[in-house]
């Protein structure tokens, strides 16, 4: 999951604007407007594309926060923001397919435990699971979180499957021991889940990185009241209020695909 944004530069400005920068008091204010790069022109994958989901307008300038609005550290959603429901798109028929296929591994991990034969994927994942055995809270995420992350090596699905985006399941990446960053979520998300902890305090976000340019998945679980990130490209746990460069747009859990918006947005919205 992973695409180029283009970035607006000074090329991009029109003659006017170059001749409000003689003027003191303008140069000033359009030396402000362009700390920041654009964000109109998203290259996005084709499962957002198609699903006509995401627009800077939304959410793009309520999520690049300064100091003033961190995100409320008991915020019942990851970054402290609220959500509205996606039903229809691309995006919700590949997770309703990917929660199919986890509640069938989930099954088979159950019979395991019930009996002494076990598929050497079901196994596998009943082992992640108990990484963090005798630990609890942040340690024992943590201990998961590195298993996981040890277990698969990075590959994209063009160059694994041939072809631009494929969700994976749990068992399926297990056997690989490859796949991409939202194979690398939802295998944590289940091993989380057959670890004991509910299916509540998880959720997998979808953002979009500034550097890189790109969009990318990772598993958002809650501890201790706190947002932890799972990220597969460091094995460092982060808080939400500490991410940087990033963009969330979607959270993917029980209740389905849901956007992530301001709160002020959804404040505005009727009843």
């Amino acid at each position: 999951m992973s695409t180029t944004l283009q970035n607006r530069g000074l090329a991009d400005l029109g003659p006017g604007a170059w001749k409000a920068v003689l003027f003191g008091f303008v140069l000033a204010g359009a030396a402000l407007m362009l700390e920041r790069p654009g964000l109109s022109d998203h290259g996005l994958s084709d499962h957002l594309a198609i699903a006509g989901l995401l627009t800077a307008d939304s959410f793009g300038s309520a999520i690049e926060r300064d100091a003033s609005t961190t995100p409320d550290k008991n915020s019942a959603e990851p970054f402290g923001m609220d959500t509205e429901p996606v039903l229809a798109g691309t995006l919700p028929e590949k997770w309703h397919r990917v929660k199919s296929d986890i509640n069938k591994d989930r099954e088979t991990v159950a019979q395991c435990r019930a009996s002494q034969s076990c598929p050497p994927p079901a196994q596998k994942l009943i082992d992640l699971s108990l990484e963090g055995a005798g630990r609890s809270g942040r340690a024992q995420v943590g201990l998961i979180n590195r298993a996981v992350d040890l277990a698969i090596k990075p590959a994209s699905d063009e160059r694994q499957w041939g072809i631009p985006d494929r969700w994976s399941d749990p068992f399926e990446t297990i056997l690989s021991e490859r796949g991409d960053c939202e194979d690398y979520a939802i295998l944590k998300y289940t091993a989380l889940l057959e670890a004991g902890f509910p299916k509540e305090s998880l959720r997998i976000v979808v953002w979009k990185n500034r550097l890189p340019n790109e969009d990318h998945a990772v598993l958002a679980v809650r501890v201790d009241d706190q947002w932890l990130i799972l990220d597969n490209r460091t094995l460092t746990l982060v808080r939400d209020i500490d991410v940087k460069r990033a963009i969330p747009e979607f959270v993917l859990d029980e209740q389905g695909v849901r956007r992530l918006v301001s709160n002020d947005r959804m404040r505005k919205l009727p009843s």
